[in-house]
């Protein structure tokens, strides 16, 4: 385990393995370092991989005013750390977390990105304007229950039934821990799972090879978003891995990334 410091202060735990091309992985909502050691372990024959926890998560810090700009200076510190340049994935929110990276400029030659969970149109139910504050709401009265089961249903489409039998198994209470967060990957997917077209402005300037993956068990929402997203983008090209659903495995992604990032283009 090794820390860098962002521009704030706050202190970023991350793993580093293996040699090679720095490549760094982004985890989404609930995760830290932990979520993706599998993905790591099989990449690091062929890349140097930072696998770091986001801030207020695992073994980095965080700071009481939360902004996706916060998020954007954890990632530069990282690839300073690096040497200056790094290849970067992202997963689900964690992949719009990467895109905003990518557009303010980051040194990222090449991104690789992983169902965003955007909404652009009717194939599923929209979040809530304002779910943000929804949740804050409810973390701060203590119901992080709750918001955990709100997050997972409004904002991931998880059926409630099926939520309804996770709160009462052995993994609940460590997915409470993870509740704060949430805040943050709500901030940062605001406004783009309202069923509308995505905010192509925002990352118009995301010009690098781009790959932008789905898995084919997933439901229509999320092939819609990922084509939408391809879309917008001037550098990006599409593809499905057969069999996988939103929480991909290791064994499926490792090598699609490994071709990705050492094809020259």
């Amino acid at each position: 385990m090794s820390h860098v410091t962002s521009r704030d202060g706050t202190q970023i735990g991350f793993d580093k393995t293996g040699r090679g091309p720095a490549l760094i992985l982004t985890g989404g909502a609930f995760q830290d370092r932990s979520a993706l050691a599998a993905h790591a372990a099989l990449l690091l024959p062929h890349f140097t991989v930072y696998n770091y926890d986001r801030r207020g998560r695992g073994q980095s810090g965080d700071r009481p005013a939360y902004a996706v700009e916060r998020e954007i200076e954890d990632i530069d510190a990282l690839i300073h750390a690096a040497g200056g340049s790094a290849l970067l994935f992202g997963g689900s929110s964690g992949a719009v977390l990467a895109l905003d990276a990518a557009a303010r400029g980051l040194a990222i030659p090449k991104l690789a990105l992983y169902e965003p969970p955007f909404v652009v149109d009717d194939s599923r139910k929209p979040v809530p304007e304002a779910f943000v504050e929804q949740l804050k709401e409810m973390i701060a009265s203590g119901r992080r229950g709750d918001a955990a089961e709100a997050f997972m249903t409004q904002g991931a489409n998880v059926p409630v039934e099926v939520v309804a039998q996770m709160r009462h198994a052995p993994f609940w209470p460590a997915t409470e821990a993870a509740v704060p967060t949430l805040i943050y990957d709500a901030t940062i997917m605001n406004g783009t799972m309202s069923g509308k077209p995505l905010p192509a402005a925002r990352w118009a300037s995301v010009s690098m090879p781009t790959l932008v993956m789905d898995g084919g068990n997933s439901p229509a929402w999320a092939h819609n978003a990922v084509q939408a997203l391809v879309n917008i983008l001037p550098n990006a090209q599409r593809r499905t891995l057969p069999g996988q659903e939103h929480a991909v495995t290791a064994e499926a992604l490792a090598p699609v990334l490994e071709e990705f990032f050492n094809t020259a283009r």
